[in-house]
């Protein structure tokens, strides 16, 4: 696993701790509970351990997220709350 999420309930940011090799590229997908695309990223790892923090969500609805990330060829999942 190269990233590990903070909390699975947020609020308009999401941060998680990156566990990659420096220079690669993570994408993240944050998908809500029908399948759409709420937001995406991309970021180029600046260091093998980073905290990241995924800001400009404070305008998508509550309710249930899936956050899908991708660094090469690892891809991983996790379900998320927005909460108020």
């Amino acid at each position: 696993m190269f990233a590990t999420i903070r909390s699975s309930i947020f609020i308009d940011a999401l941060q998680f701790q990156l566990n990659a090799p420096k220079g690669d590229c993570l994408r993240g997908v944050l998908k809500d509970d029908t399948g759409s695309i709420c937001s995406t990223i991309e970021k180029d790892i600046d260091s093998e351990k980073e905290l990241f923090i995924w800001t400009g969500l404070s305008e998508l609805p509550y309710g249930r997220y899936t956050l899908e990330l991708s660094h090469g060829q690892d891809e991983m999942r996790m379900n998320l709350v927005k909460r108020i």
